[in-house]
């Protein structure tokens, strides 16, 4: 992981846990996919959760230049979608999740132990 992508997803885990975003979950697609290089999946156990969070992020990206590319599931809240071009995120109301399995989808992407993100041991 390069150490522009690692700074900005530090960032967006770093918003996620302030919002008390649960089972946190950094996936590598870079060898699988030409969608994008990283997915960051959370959830929460309202749908005001899932925005207050999406809002973190975006407010948090902004201040640092970057810009988002597209945005959609806002206005429901029950899955929102970040695209900010090489790391998106899906903020998922938990019940959401467990229906859309992403994490199963993509199973043949690398997770990346989000402690060893924090502390820089990747």
């Amino acid at each position: 992981m390069d150490k522009q992508s690692l700074d900005i997803i530090k960032k967006i885990i770093n918003d996620i846990d302030e919002k008390l975003g649960q089972n946190i979950v950094v996936m590598d697609l870079k060898n699988i996919s030409s969608i994008c290089d990283y997915f960051i999946i959370t959830s929460a156990a309202s749908i005001r959760q899932t925005k207050a969070m999406a809002d973190e992020i975006e407010s948090t990206l902004e201040e640092e230049g970057i810009s988002i590319f597209h945005k959609e599931g806002y206005d429901s809240g029950k899955w929102i979608l970040l695209d900010y071009g090489d790391i998106v995120i899906h903020i998922f109301h938990d019940e959401d999740r467990e229906f859309y399995n992403i994490e199963g989808i993509w199973k043949d992407a690398k997770t990346i132990n989000v402690d060893n993100i924090i502390e820089d041991n990747i």
